[in-house]
């Protein structure tokens, strides 16, 4: 910096003030001041200044699996999108943090950030507790309604009976429900988050016609969020000797994976058994066949949730009243059909 300033013949406290305050200097100095530190290849340090004023401009995302499971799922690549908008415009880059050494609480300290957007945990879960004791400004996603952290989510519950609902009214009865693997033991009662959103959904939706997840032709698995998880679930289904009529999967990319195994298997969809999916990706339009789903506005929850990350951050303090649920819609299309007729 003398060096730069030296040349410029400026002081020391003007280079600092042309790369970090420069509407405090004239524009012919910063541009003076600029020329010199191109021609001695000099740049500020990034690190000395984020001691210096305690800031990164940079969002992190927590994330519950690691990249390369992450990037596997277009649903990030939508989030991502949403998330990238709010940072291009409010001056962010984006730090993605996966689990270190097996840990998503091993990642917080590592995490250069200003703040986190957390995706899928429950309001409990030890990271959490992690970030609310270190100060640092979060933002719920697909997480749990609580008063003191501004959070964004969907209404799985009301999307997954709706879903429900159209298969029932097809005729199925005879119905797998493949869920997103949660690693927690006792079955779906002890089920967290959005997951146990949806199965509350089916759940409601199986009672109107006097039905339980107990009930006889009614399957619940769980399997990873991954299109080999999907495949593995049609496999141990269609292996069964009463193989369900319909396949509800609690995201696309499972549901996509379904597909594919019923194609390789010579299976036919709809007519042989029906699939749905949860997400709408862009996939699931021109799949074959196209996948009834639920579609939810990923990229606006990622767009909102930087949003409040942003004023939560310029704050000081969670943004207390920032929380939105945001609704689903039901697409029919080719996937689903009536019943096959025993």
């Amino acid at each position: 910096m003398q060096d730069v300033a030296d040349r410029a013949n400026v002081s020391k406290t003007a280079v600092s003030l042309a790369f970090n305050n420069s509407s405090r200097l004239a524009e012919a100095t910063v541009k003076n001041i600029l020329e010199a530190a191109a021609e001695l290849g000099y740049s500020g340090d990034p690190a000395a200044r984020m001691l210096r004023t305690r800031r990164t401009d940079s969002l992190g995302l927590l994330l519950p699996q690691q990249l390369d499971k992450v990037l596997e799922n277009p649903y990030y690549t939508q989030f991502l999108q949403g998330i990238g908008q709010t940072c291009q415009r409010e001056g962010f880059t984006l730090l993605l943090a996966p689990p270190l050494r097996g840990s998503m609480l091993k990642t917080i300290p590592y995490a250069a950030v200003d703040g986190f957007i957390v995706s899928g945990l429950e309001h409990d879960r030890g990271e959490v507790n992690a970030l609310r004791q270190r100060g640092i400004p979060f933002v719920l996603v697909d997480s749990e309604l609580h008063d003191d952290v501004p959070s964004v989510e969907i209404d799985d519950s009301e999307g997954m009976e709706e879903l429900l609902g159209h298969l029932l009214n097809l005729g199925h009865r005879r119905i797998a429900i493949v869920a997103i693997e949660t690693g927690t033991e006792g079955g779906y009662r002890n089920w967290r988050g959005p997951v146990l959103r949806r199965m509350q959904g089916a759940i409601a939706a199986l009672a109107s016609r006097g039905l339980t997840p107990e009930s006889d032709g009614i399957t619940v698995l769980e399997v990873p969020c991954t299109r080999a998880g999907g495949a593995a679930a049609f496999h141990q289904l269609w292996a069964q000797a009463e193989r369900p009529t319909a396949i509800v999967a609690f995201s696309d990319i499972i549901a996509l994976g379904v597909l594919d195994a019923a194609r390789d298997a010579d299976v036919a969809v709809p007519q042989e058994v029906s699939v749905t999916g949860f997400d709408d990706l862009a996939e699931a339009s021109w799949s074959a066949p196209s996948l009834t789903t639920i579609r939810q506005p990923i990229e606006t929850k990622g767009r909102l949730a930087a949003e409040y990350l942003v004023e939560s951050i310029a704050a000081a303090s969670a943004v207390r009243d920032h929380h939105q649920r945001l609704h689903t819609v039901l697409l029919v299309r080719d996937s689903t059909g009536p019943a096959l007729e025993l």
